[in-house]
């Protein structure tokens, strides 16, 4: 899961000196303080013949957090902002990120952190089906969720299902944003999992979505992915870090030393990044630089 090029316009922690006074004349001399131990052995000691490769740089320092809420998230990997609820809301995996079990939800917050419905949607309550739920973006009163294989579509009132669509052969529909056309763009990742460990599986791409038809884009998948006017933002897990890439320039880091951040969203309202922490079953605001 790491950032790469966008293809849409185109992812640290003396003692005493004793002397002896017997009854000789002339008491024997103490003995020598023993030496002290070198902090490093001179046969350890590099020299300018040593062959020592030199020291790894220190990883970049972690990005200060506005916030950081835990209680009873399950795997969180994609959040959005309602800004007409004023609301942010969470998917939750709650289990492996490509099983296919029907357990996943989503978690209904208030912007300052208080869990508003940890399960407002909940898989097999009220006809909702969420196996593995990640990225999610809103759209024409709706919510767009990507569940491995599909998107899966809720009204965004009171998050009642509203159908699906398929994305034939991807394995791993990732980040969702709906585009200022009504389109709405999925990235599948192309990942399945062997063990703990997630391998390639080829199917990695760049979906569109338009009258609930999904055309496969462009090859080349990412994480969480949103347009903020004419900049893109992507998160990336192989980098720790989310970034930015201002008018099609260079993606450069915003938020650094954030392990396995996933689809994010963009609070437009107090500027700032809340980004579902994979790994730690918490979520985390960021100040937009």
């Amino acid at each position: 899961m790491k950032a790469s090029t966008f293809l849409l316009a185109a992812l640290v922690p003396a003692g005493a000196l004793l002397v002896a006074c017997g009854g000789a004349d002339v008491p024997p001399p103490p003995p020598p303080p023993a030496p002290e131990e070198p902090a490093v052995s001179p046969t350890a000691a590099p020299t300018a013949s040593s062959s020592a490769a030199p020291a790894a740089p220190p990883p970049p320092p972690a990005t200060p957090t506005a916030a950081r809420w835990t209680g009873g998230f399950a795997t969180p990997e994609g959040v959005v902002y309602d800004p007409e609820g004023d609301r942010y809301l969470v998917s939750n995996i709650n289990g492996r990120p490509v099983d296919v079990d029907n357990n996943g939800f989503i978690s209904e917050l208030s912007p300052d952190g208080t869990i508003k419905n940890l399960k407002w949607i909940e898989a097999g309550k009220g006809g909702a089906k969420l196996d593995a739920p990640k990225g999610m973006a809103i759209s024409g009163g709706l919510l767009f969720v990507a569940d491995l294989d599909k998107v899966r579509t809720f009204h965004l009132k009171n998050g009642a299902p509203h159908g699906e669509t398929k994305l034939e052969g991807a394995t791993f529909a990732n980040g969702v944003v709906a585009g200022p056309d009504g389109k709405v763009y999925v990235s599948d990742s192309g990942l399945k999992m062997n063990g703990a460990d997630f391998q390639p599986t080829g199917s990695d791409a760049v979906w569109v979505i338009e009258k609930r038809k999904a055309t496969a884009l462009a090859k080349g998948a990412l994480d969480g992915l949103a347009f903020v006017g004419s900049d893109v933002i992507v998160s990336s897990w192989e980098g720790s870090a989310v970034y930015r890439s201002k008018a099609g320039g260079a993606f450069e880091p915003i938020v650094q030393g954030a392990k396995a951040p996933a689809a994010f969203a963009v609070d437009t309202k107090r500027n700032r990044l809340i980004v579902p922490r994979f790994l730690d079953d918490a979520v985390e605001a960021y100040a937009i630089p």
